[in-house]
């Protein structure tokens, strides 16, 4: 798992007034960008080679993307329409390898990444969950009793939901994704979402695998989620 795609066009609204005229991405914790300290923990893992999908406010992320150390490759999403045409634009890069791919605003470990690459051979993609008691608020995932994927379900309704797994939006997967990708429709909340391209994966019988995250993460959504950031961000 050499590449890594870093998912960063959207403009962060739940974030208020933060990001009127900052990226989320560059939301300082601990006196540096946060896409500084993923690209810390993804270069940590292994990473050689990132690209990094902008869309809003893109020059500001480019420039600062610009200076760590890992080498970056840029895509500008033009329309921002949704992740499943976001992570579309890596696709000529990426080539026949699998790669990571994940999002600007998503807080993880090291062990994270490398745990999910070992638990890769044998799968078409891995999906990084979180046990949580409703997983409303992001994606549903459905498993078999060897943690095999038999269903995802983007923003279920609150109390509806029978697993505790939640998507966290961290993936690995097998190039074979672009084709579902480019084959997923508009969604009824009116974008082109990757969990569309994951279910397409699941009906075609791909074997995809769910990888429980211990330890530190974090969906830096809201700004109430700013100071556990910090906290994640302190070493």
């Amino acid at each position: 798992m050499k590449k890594a795609v870093i998912l960063a066009a959207g403009r962060g609204t739940r974030m208020g007034e933060i990001t009127r005229e900052l990226p989320k991405p560059l939301i300082p914790l601990n006196g540096r960008p946060m896409l500084l300290h993923i690209l810390d923990r993804i270069a940590a893992a292994g990473v050689e080679e990132v690209l990094l999908v902008t869309g809003y406010l893109a020059d500001q992320i480019e420039a600062a993307a610009s200076t760590h150390g890992i080498p970056i490759t840029f895509r500008r999403q033009e329309v921002v329409n949704g992740t499943a045409k976001a992570a579309l634009l890596a696709k000529d890069w990426v080539g026949d390898e699998p790669f990571l791919l994940t999002f600007g605003d998503i807080l993880a470990e090291p062990e994270h990444y490398t745990g999910m690459r070992d638990a890769f051979p044998g799968t078409e993609g891995v999906l990084a969950a979180r046990y949580v008691e409703d997983p409303y608020q992001g994606a549903a995932i459905y498993v078999d009793e060897n943690r095999r994927v038999t269903r995802i379900i983007e923003k279920p309704v609150k109390g509806t939901s029978t697993t505790n797994w939640n998507s966290a939006g961290i993936y690995v997967f097998s190039p074979v994704v672009f084709d579902e990708l480019e084959r997923v429709p508009l969604s009824e909340r009116g974008e082109y979402e990757a969990t569309s391209a994951i279910t397409q994966m699941l009906d075609s019988g791909l074997s995809l695998k769910l990888f429980a995250l211990d330890g530190d993460w974090l969906d830096v959504g809201r700004p109430e989620d700013l100071a556990a950031a910090q906290r994640i961000t302190e070493s």
